[in-house]
């Protein structure tokens, strides 16, 4: 029975390549490992039948790897380096800091902001892999509380969402209601009245939560509108005219300070969002989950996350 080339590629055999390649010849890697030539050839010829192919030159005194040798011996080297990177990060992880740590973030979270965050987490060169999520009104709670993420940032809070969860204030966006100035909404007298927004497609962003209840805002009973998946496509569709609608002000400040969006005043009233940060309840919060609450008890940090949001 023919042996497999992955019962034969263990550490002990790339132990006996390397030593060949190193002194160059079966002779010197024997004395080197203590055992006799003939028990190297045996095992080279082995691992050579389950792969079909020559990883040693043998004509002349020399032992040269071929060039399938070559790449074999660097793919060892890899693996190797591989091998002790998980024993490391298993050794970590046995620390208290899991191997995966995820945050649902929603779209009115400043990037910049967070990946500032991100960057300050990995120079503390912790085991943890870190996972973005993006996600838009009922989803970033609902990603914490159904177990995709082990933290929200930017959740608007409901009763029903809030079950064995711990969250505390974030902060506050206010919402202004943009046009593009060329859309007939910049023109019209103020303050806009729901019969005036009727009259004119709304630019509205999909809830992401997979399940449950959904969450909407500024919508009117009978309002022609565009769904869109992110906030950056609902700002684009507002300044390129192809509706209206509320955006996070941090969001539209710069457009709005160039010209490319319109505020307008409406007779509704201006919406204010009441954001949190949120983790489960149960379980041991672990090392990663301690450092980035630690981080969202800075004011400063918290007011980033809601204003950093670049420009145009």
């Amino acid at each position: 029975m023919t042996d497999k080339p992955t019962d034969l590629l263990n550490p002990d055999a790339f132990r006996i390549l390397n030593a060949i390649a190193r002194n160059g010849t079966f002779a010197g890697a024997a004395r080197e490992l203590g055992v006799v030539p003939s028990a190297l050839t045996y095992r080279v010829r082995q691992i050579e039948d389950a792969l079909d192919v020559l990883l040693f030159d043998r004509s002349s005194r020399q032992a040269r790897p071929t060039e399938a040798g070559a790449e074999l011996l660097a793919q060892g080297e890899r693996l190797h380096r591989e091998v002790n990177a998980v024993v490391n990060r298993v050794k970590r992880v046995a620390t208290g800091w899991a191997p995966q740590f995820t945050i649902a973030a929603d779209g009115l979270i400043s990037q910049s902001a967070l990946m500032e965050l991100v960057e300050a987490f990995y120079a503390l060169n912790p085991p943890t892999r870190l996972r973005l999520r993006d996600e838009i009104l009922s989803g970033t709670v609902g990603a914490v509380a159904s177990g995709q993420a082990d933290l929200a940032l930017g959740a608007i809070l409901e009763p029903s969402s809030a079950a064995n969860l711990k969250a505390l204030p974030l902060g506050q966006v206010r919402f202004v209601y943009a046009v593009a100035p060329h859309h007939p909404l910049a023109a019209a007298p103020e303050p806009l009245s729901d019969v005036d927004l009727l009259k004119y497609r709304g630019i509205v962003v999909a809830d992401s939560v997979q399940s449950g209840v959904t969450q909407s805002f500024g919508l009117l009973e009978g309002q022609d509108t565009l769904t869109v998946s992110s906030l950056a496509a609902k700002l684009d569709a507002q300044v390129r005219g192809l509706g209206a609608g509320f955006l996070p002000e941090p969001i539209a400040r710069p457009y709005l300070a160039t010209g490319r969006l319109v505020e307008r005043r409406v007779e509704r009233c201006t919406r204010v969002a009441q954001l949190s940060y949120a983790w489960r309840a149960d379980g041991n919060p672990g090392k990663a989950l301690e450092w980035w609450l630690d981080q969202l008890k800075s004011p400063i940090t918290r007011r980033a996350l809601l204003e950093q949001h670049g420009s145009v």
